[in-house]
């Protein structure tokens, strides 16, 4: 094996319920716009009939472990949390349709997408990437994986995250606007999904910014619990 000319980054592993073992993160998709709760606060209008799906990416060395403290990050003034509903990819697929999907899942968790919401907004106004608002170090924060050999496969449950103890966010899966084997297939048709992919699926309405020393929890009926201190 060839000499490399810095250390080589070790694998993203993300812990399993229950588990000693670990589920090697390959990538992380992001669905944008998946509540029509969470579209309207954010002064957009939906219209499924009429609309495809659209993604962002985060990088996998960006993920974070629950019950971690992590940082204010730099260059925002309007730090925002996202309690979402994420779907492990197990199986490799392309252009899956609605039927085969549920083959591809392995798991489920609870994820926050942290947001800088100034720099998303900023870079939507002048159409330009969301990257800097989110695609950032520590911005995608996981439970452990519920394979779903346990969970069934789950299209519905209370979506739930708090800030200091008080309930921010409150809603249920089935008010997916794409639900979970619609994502995968047109997903699919794009990338050719991989084991150790992983879809963060949307989050609902209700999202709002923390500051330093916030403490939030969320949860998800079925799936898990999720936490995040950001540090004083």
């Amino acid at each position: 094996m060839a000499n490399t000319v810095f250390p080589v980054p070790a694998p993203v592993l993300a812990p399993i319920q229950g588990s000693d073992e670990t589920f090697p993160v390959n990538r992380i998709f992001c669905v944008g716009r998946n509540y029509l709760a969470h579209a309207a606060e954010m002064g957009v209008a939906v219209d499924k009939s009429k609309q495809e799906p659209f993604y962002f990416n985060k990088h996998p060395a960006y993920l974070v472990e629950s019950g971690a403290a992590i940082d204010y990050p730099p260059q925002t003034e309007n730090y925002h949390y996202e309690m979402e509903f994420v779907v492990a990819i197990g199986k490799a697929g392309f252009e899956v349709s609605q039927e085969d999907a549920d083959d591809l899942i392995w798991g489920y968790a609870c994820g926050l997408d942290m947001t800088r919401r100034d720099l998303q907004l900023k870079a939507r106004e002048t159409g330009r990437p969301w990257d800097l608002g989110k695609d950032f170090e520590e911005s995608a924060i996981l439970s452990p994986i519920v394979p779903v050999a346990q969970t069934g496969i789950v299209t519905e449950g209370k979506i739930e995250l708090a800030v200091n103890g008080e309930t921010k966010q409150s809603s249920n899966l089935n008010l997916l606007i794409w639900n979970v084997r619609e994502i995968i297939e047109h997903l699919s048709k794009f990338y050719h999904l991989q084991p150790g992919d992983i879809i963060y699926t949307g989050t609902p309405e209700g999202v709002g910014p923390v500051v330093a020393g916030d403490k939030i929890t969320g949860s998800i009926e079925g799936v898990g619990e999720i936490a995040l201190t950001i540090n004083k």
